[in-house]
């Protein structure tokens, strides 16, 4: 692992932060120095060195999550990954908690600069909402998370005479031979179906855990528990609904329109799940790479085109060895960017299997990536990382804003029509969006569902968000096709963030078709702005507005549709 940005002032250069014995004393240190600091400017200084300790617990923290993930077969990884959420975070959370009470106590605590007005919010909030009672459950609730990673990285089939993970299957769908395509979508949704008890006995049990976690926290439901522990101070779930509204009235008859077009583009009369990511007009699926090690050249071209910086920052992760990025087995699914906070560098993880959505996830990595690097010289710790909502502009500007220079992985033919169909994937991505976050506000307000009704809600929003795909036959997969989104196992309610940011990002693409040198300049300044700002001002910082009314979506889903419409 890379070396910490700044050299240690506070914390031992040796010392074992997996162990609760070494850190006892480095708590009961911090402490005493809390008490004896007088004044405003002295609890300045004492945050630097809480500071330090935070990202150097974090980091090891995100060095064992990043090894548990990369290889969720080897027990020893799993067994470490385990030692910190069993062992180590029940013991730090109470001990963190009391920090932070003795700081909003803390008669400099209000005196402190401006600069710190978000953060003061953020550690009243957490203050308010801890628990010691919900620590235990929320290990617990860790564990289960684990066992789904666990189970879905073991998820694998045969295929062309040999094993292939659901991930490297999702190669077939891009094919023009319509009887393979259905042949690889059966094996998978069946894969799938294999361990659908399983999935559902282990939500079962995180829908218990996460409604007495916010039972115990005074709350009616774990809905209205996640929009304060998230810190949604700037907008309320009524405001999501509206948003599913306007997505229905600006995005759902566009989406079946494009249905209609690649149903008769594909010569069938009723489309099938199978149909869904093949090219309509024949053209064989495009290979943009050879390997993790051209994917990762071809991109670095592309920051280079774009902006010094931007290659600059890029670079940065390949001197560190901080890429994981083709698939495997035991690998879990998915693709994700995690900072090494003391070391304020990004790492990469994700299942490239050589296709183009492949490009397109690193170049999402990639935002967040140089979002991280952007904001490593904010002084303190928690505004190195910004709200979710902005955070996600980062990685979803950095797809559009990039897609100019997808020669650099394809002919001019090919980019363009890697352009065309990741338009029409942002057209899509709103439907499925409304769909996720409907269905987790659906089950967090209606506690005691049975199965039975929680699958006819799924239902009822395929139905009201769905495009004209027809699952007749397999009605099963249909129900559980929920099962795949990890982030309603993992992250509950983390996916609106997703729906905001879109809007976000199509507004910089806006700008950036425009005059991309200036877009990128307004885009690092906000990216280094980190989450020192509340989030409506990150987007004015960039140019943007912070409104995901039909207001908003109208408009840029007419220009989505115009630049569809001009490509070939």
């Amino acid at each position: 692992m890379p070396a910490p940005f700044r050299p240690r002032r506070f914390l031992p250069a040796q010392i074992d932060l997996t162990s609760t014995d070494a850190l006892a004393p480095v708590f009961d240190q911090l402490t005493q120095r809390l008490a004896a600091a007088p004044h405003a400017e002295a609890l300045e200084a004492w945050l630097e060195e809480y500071g330090e300790v935070g990202a150097a617990i974090s980091e090891v923290f995100a060095q064992t999550y990043i090894a548990m993930t990369c290889q969720t077969d080897d027990a020893a990884r799993e067994a470490a990954y385990l030692h910190l959420v069993e062992n180590v975070e029940p013991w730090l959370k109470p001990r963190q908690f009391e920090l932070q009470k003795a700081l909003v106590a803390h008669p400099g605590f209000d005196a402190l600069p401006s600069y710190y007005d978000v953060w003061r919010r953020s550690v009243r909030n957490h203050v308010a909402l801890y628990r010691e009672a919900n620590v235990a459950r929320e290990v617990e609730e860790s564990k289960l998370c684990t066992q789904y990673n666990k189970l879905i990285g073991a998820m694998t089939v045969e295929f062309d005479g040999q094993e292939q993970t659901l991930a490297q299957m999702g190669r077939v769908l891009l094919e023009n031979d319509r009887a393979r395509r259905q042949q690889a979508w059966e094996l998978v949704a069946n894969r799938r179906l294999q361990d659908a008890e399983a999935l559902e006995e282990i939500f079962d049990q995180l829908l218990r855990l996460r409604e007495e976690i916010a039972r115990e926290a005074g709350f009616a439901n774990h809905r209205d528990y996640q929009f304060a522990a998230k810190e949604r101070f700037d907008y309320t779930p009524e405001d999501c609904l509206r948003f599913h509204d306007a997505i229905e009235q600006a995005c759902v008859p566009f989406l079946r329109e494009l249905h209609r077009q690649r149903a008769a583009a594909l010569g069938v009369d009723t489309l099938r799940p199978w149909d869904l990511s093949v090219d309509p007009h024949g053209f064989p699926p495009l290979k943009p790479f050879d390997g993790a090690a051209d994917l990762v050249q071809k991109s670095q071209a592309i920051f280079a085109q774009l902006d010094p910086r931007l290659a600059a920052s890029f670079a940065l992760l390949s001197e560190h060895g901080l890429l994981d990025l083709e698939s495997r087995k035991g690998k879990a699914p998915g693709g994700y960017q995690e900072t090494l906070r003391e070391a304020r560098l990004p790492f990469i993880f994700m299942n490239a299997v050589g296709v183009h959505s492949d490009v397109t996830t690193l170049l999402h990595e990639a935002g967040h990536a140089f979002h991280s690097v952007a904001a490593r010289e904010q002084k303190l710790g928690e505004y190195r990382d910004s709200p979710l909502e902005f955070a996600e502009v980062a990685s979803m500007s950095m797809e559009l804003i990039a897609a100019p220079q997808l020669e650099k992985f394809y002919t001019a033919e090919e980019a363009d029509r890697a352009r065309r169909e990741h338009l029409e994937k942002i057209a899509a991505f709103f439907p499925w969006m409304a769909i996720v976050d409907a269905f987790q506000h659906w089950i967090y307000t209606h506690p005691g569902h049975t199965r039975a009704e929680r699958r006819a809600c799924w239902e009822g929003l395929m139905e009201r968000f769905g495009g004209l795909e027809s699952f007749a036959g397999y009605e099963a997969a249909k129900a559980c096709l929920w099962h795949r989104q990890l982030h309603i196992f993992l992250l509950p309610f983390y996916y609106i963030e997703y729906g905001i940011a879109q809007l976000g990002a199509l507004q910089m693409w806006g700008q950036a078709r425009r005059d991309t040198g200036r877009a990128i300049d307004a885009y690092l300044h906000a990216l280094a702005l980190g989450g020192s700002r509340p989030l409506p001002e990150l987007f004015e910082a960039a140019g943007l507005k912070f409104d995901f009314t039909a207001g908003t979506l109208v408009p840029l889903m007419a220009e989505v549709r115009e630049a569809i419409g001009r490509a070939p």
